[in-house]
C-alpha cells in the first residue's frame, strides 16, 4: 500500500495490520451470511453481496483497461477462477442455512488437502510435497480431525446437516479449484487486478443466478429495514472487496506461510462467535479437541510445504 511508511507501518507493521483485517473480514463472512439467511434466501445473499462488491471495484478494473494496464489476456485468464468461485459461493451460502457457521469453516479444512493433492498434479515442483512425511502426518491429521468434528456433531445424521456438510466439503473442492486455476491461469497477472476482473465476472455469474432462482428475483432485500440494508453493504466491503486485497497484501509482506497459518484461526473465532452472537449451536467438548486436530493438521501441511520451498 503505498505511503504506509508515511503513516509510521513499516513494512512488516503494515502486513501484520492487513492480516488482522483479513482474518476479520473471513470469520465476519459466515456470521453475516447467517445472520441474513433469516430475511432472505442464499441466492440473493451471494447476488447482492458480491454485486455492491464488484461495483466498488469496477473504476479499478475500467482504468485499468483504459490506461493499457489490463489487457485481453488477463480479462480472458480471469474466467476459469471465475466459474470456480461463483459456483463454491453458491455452495458455501447455502450450506449456512442447513448447518452452522462453526461446523461449516471446520469442514472446509478438507480444501487445503484438495488444493495440495491437485497442485502435485498440475505442478510438477509440487510432487515432491506429497512423498514427505510430515505431509502425509498432516493429511490424517485434517481428514481424521474434519471428519470427527462432523460426526460428533449432534445432529449428524439428520437429512439437513448431511445436506450442508456435503455442500461445505462441495465449496472446498471448488475454492480449491479457484485457488488453483488462479495460479495456473494468472501467476504473471497484478493481483489486485486479477481479483477486480475475478470479481466483475463472478458477480455477473451470481447476479444472474439470483434473478432466475432467487426469491422474488433477489427483489425481497428492498423490503429489508434500513439497517439491515447497511449491515448487507457492509458484509461486502468486508467480507469480499477488502478481506480479498488484505490478504494479497498480507501474503506480499509476510509470506504464504504466516498468513496461511494465521488464517487457519478463522474456524475457532467463527465457532465462537456463532455461539455468542447468533445463538448457534456451540462445539462440543470433544469437538473442540478434534477441530484443534484439524486445524494443526493444517498447519503441518503448510509448514511441510514451506520447508520443502526453503530447502
Amino acid at each position: 500500500m503505498p505511503g504506509a511508511e508515511r503513516w509510521g507501518l513499516s513494512r512488516r507493521g503494515l502486513g501484520i495490520l492487513t492480516l488482522v483485517m483479513t482474518l476479520a473480514g473471513w470469520v465476519s463472512s459466515p456470521l453475516f451470511i447467517k445472520h441474513f439467511a433469516h430475511s432472505i434466501d442464499a441466492w440473493s445473499s451471494n447476488g447482492w453481496r458480491y454485486g455492491f462488491s464488484a461495483l466498488l471495484w469496477l473504476p479499478v478494473l475500467v482504468h485499468a483497461v483504459v490506461t493499457g494496464r489490463v489487457g485481453a489476456r488477463l480479462l480472458k485468464a480471469a474466467v476459469v477462477p471465475s466459474l470456480f468461485n461463483a459456483v463454491g459461493q453458491s455452495l458455501f451460502a447455502s450450506a449456512h442455512y442447513l448447518i452452522d457457521p462453526g461446523l461449516l469453516t471446520f469442514g472446509l479444512r478438507l480444501q487445503l488437502v484438495f488444493v495440495t493433492l491437485v497442485a502435485a498434479i498440475l505442478f510438477v515442483p509440487e510432487r515432491r510435497l506429497i512423498r514427505t512425511k510430515p505431509f502425509l502426518v498432516g493429511l490424517v491429521l485434517v481428514f481424521s480431525g474434519t471428519l470427527s468434528t462432523i460426526v460428533l456433531d449432534a445432529q449428524f445424521g439428520q437429512r439437513a446437516t448431511t445436506v450442508g456438510v456435503a455442500l461445505a466439503v462441495g465449496s472446498g473442492l471448488l475454492f480449491a479449484g479457484y485457488a488453483l486455476s488462479v495460479r495456473y491461469f494468472m501467476t504473471q497477472e497484478s493481483p489486485i487486478l486479477s481479483f477486480a476482473a475475478i470479481s466483475l465476472y463472478t458477480a455477473v455469474l451470481l447476479v444472474v443466478g439470483m434473478v432466475a432462482f432467487g426469491a422474488e428475483h433477489g427483489a425481497r432485500v428492498g423490503s429489508l429495514p434500513g439497517s439491515e440494508l447497511a449491515l448487507l453493504a457492509l458484509s461486502s466491503v468486508i467480507g469480499i472487496a477488502m478481506g480479498h486485497v488484505f490478504y494479497y497484501v498480507s501474503i506480499q509482506r509476510l509470506g504464504i506461510a504466516v498468513t496461511a497459518g494465521v488464517i487457519q484461526l478463522q474456524p475457532v473465532l467463527v465457532a465462537i462467535l456463532s455461539a455468542t452472537l447468533l445463538g448457534g449451536q456451540a462445539l462440543a467438548g470433544l469437538q473442540w479437541v478434534t477441530g484443534a486436530v484439524a486445524i494443526l493438521g493444517a498447519m503441518t501441511i503448510l509448514w511441510a510445504q514451506h520447508r520443502l520451498k526453503s530447502a
